[in-house]
């Protein structure tokens, strides 16, 4: 399928496209829309990213618009998610495609006051995007009718499981009718989801996007051997030597988030993190900061990283390895969207080499190793023969010989937040393989990028334009810089 106009979709909806300048359907819209127009049911593998919103959005945007309304308008189409930003992004896109139809939509989930909700329902909505919980709170108030159902998208269903919402699923489910189209969306597919797809799907046509196919092919992909105590710092140097504008870093934990994102806004690295245990205010003004560029880098848990949408993103950072290989390549999904390319940096320590394992064997390839870097730990090294899965009990015998600095291909800029001395230096990583010689290496300056050697210089930033090519440090906070108001303003009037 080469354009959209060959689905023979609604003419308002392919002016919407054309508004946005979309003209050609991804391989999982190309797949989908055909089989939705149908009538068919769909299971779908693809991660996010892969253009799966419109897939399942503009074939029941067509078939609603075309169908006479009642009145007061009932719901004929539920889009659940697992997350309150994936549901507002999926509204959102709602809204774009929709806006030439005569449909009502709105998004209802938890963590804010129901009231706007109850009223927007009770006006009346043609296609409603909810949270599991929000959604059975506000049934069993009596404010949603679910009876008149005519179409079902449970999106991230790997995800919905993993969050504990499989008896939600299962109950909203018996509160629809039976004869409904159905379409299940999971970038992975344990047994758990064949499990709901085999009860949930009649006769589906199954949707296969892989993973490599979606993302990996665009994405330069580099993994550092540290150990944990020195990850912090080399995700400094590479933030700074890359001079990150819009980059997401993965931890494991929520309160690892919220540490870390502390420290670089210590260290003058404007940053923010966004995880489930943030109100839904806070992570929406992270969200929205990053998008405007008042943040540089956004510091995230798996679960809140549903719904990150932001196609200027140029650098993913796994900070913690995933124990799930696929959530990986959902991961480093988040850069080289919209056709653009991305770097993703992984940082392995001892303890997770087995899952550096499970990541290679998935990708059947093994990730190019960033030795040039003054953190590297060689014991982290997966061993051959290693197995997926966690290393425990790693007795890790003392340090590994240690890169001798950053050499000709790493740079350091100067921050605006006050420098760090010797000895807080060191108190960044204790041990016996950090001399004087070192340290005067690291703080060497060189006109190439923190890169390994040979690699392509770092990729224009769309996002700050005339930026490029700048210390970070004009950016950063400083004693005697500018008042954050007046740098915001001159980094959007720098923007291309």
């Amino acid at each position: 399928m080469s354009t959209f106009s060959e689905l023979k979709l609604d003419d308002r909806l392919l002016e919407a496209l054309d508004g946005e300048g979309y003209s050609t359907p991804t391989p999982v819209q190309a797949e989908t829309i055909p089989a939705l127009l149908d009538g068919r049911d769909v299971l779908g593998v693809a991660q996010t990213g892969t253009g799966k919103t419109a897939a399942f959005a503009l074939p029941i945007l067509h078939q609603l618009a075309a169908e006479p309304v009642d009145k007061p308008r009932p719901i004929r189409a539920l889009m659940l998610t697992p997350t309150r930003e994936l549901a507002a992004q999926i509204g959102d896109r709602l809204r774009v495609y929709g806006r030439h139809l005569p449909l009502f939509s709105t998004v209802i989930f938890g963590g804010v006051g129901q009231s706007p909700q109850v009223k927007a329902l009770r006006r009346g909505v043609d296609l409603l995007v909810a949270t599991p919980g929000r959604l059975l709170d506000l049934h069993d108030q009596g404010h949603v009718d679910l009876s008149r159902v005519e179409h079902f998208v449970l999106d991230e269903a790997d995800r919905m499981l993993d969050m504990g919402f499989s008896n939600d699923v299962d109950r909203i489910q018996d509160l629809m009718p039976a004869r409904r189209q159905n379409l299940l969306f999971s970038a992975t597919m344990p047994d758990s989801i064949a499990s709901l797809a085999g009860k949930m799907l009649y006769n589906p046509v199954r949707v296969d996007i892989s993973p490599e196919e979606a993302t990996t092919e665009r994405i330069e992909q580099y993994v550092a051997f540290v150990q944990k105590q020195d990850k912090k710092a080399l995700l400094i140097d590479l933030i700074e030597g890359q001079m990150v504008a819009c980059g997401i870093v993965f931890t494991r934990t929520k309160h690892g988030a919220n540490r870390l994102a502390k420290q670089l806004s210590k260290e003058g690295i404007p940053a923010d993190s966004i995880h489930g245990d943030k109100s839904q205010t806070a992570r929406t003004r992270a969200l929205n900061d990053f998008r405007n560029g008042d943040v540089f880098i956004l510091v995230a848990t798996d679960i809140a990283s549903r719904g990150i949408d932001v196609d200027d993103v140029t650098h993913v950072f796994n900070f913690d390895l995933p124990n799930e290989p696929e959530v990986y390549v959902h991961r480093i999904g988040r850069t080289a969207r919209a056709g653009k390319e991305g770097l993703a940096y992984s940082f392995c320590d001892e303890t997770e080499s087995g899952y550096l394992v499970g990541i290679q064997r998935l990708l059947d390839t093994e990730i190019e190793v960033l030795e040039e870097q003054p953190y590297h730990f060689e014991k982290a090294r997966p061993q051959p023969g290693q197995k997926p899965g966690r290393v425990k009990g790693f007795q890790g015998g003392g340090y590994a010989k240690r890169g001798t600095g950053r050499g000709s291909n790493m740079r350091r800029y100067d921050r605006g937040a006050p420098k760090r001395n010797q000895q807080q230096r060191s108190n960044t990583s204790s041990g016996q393989g950090r001399n004087s010689e070192n340290r005067s290496q690291r703080r060497q300056r060189s006109d190439q990028p923190n890169r390994p050697s040979g690699g392509r210089p770092p990729q224009p930033n769309q996002r700050r334009g005339k930026q490029q090519g700048r210390s970070n440090g004009s950016n950063r906070r400083s004693s005697n810089g500018p008042r954050r108001s007046d740098r915001r303003h001159s980094r959007r009037d720098d923007r291309s």
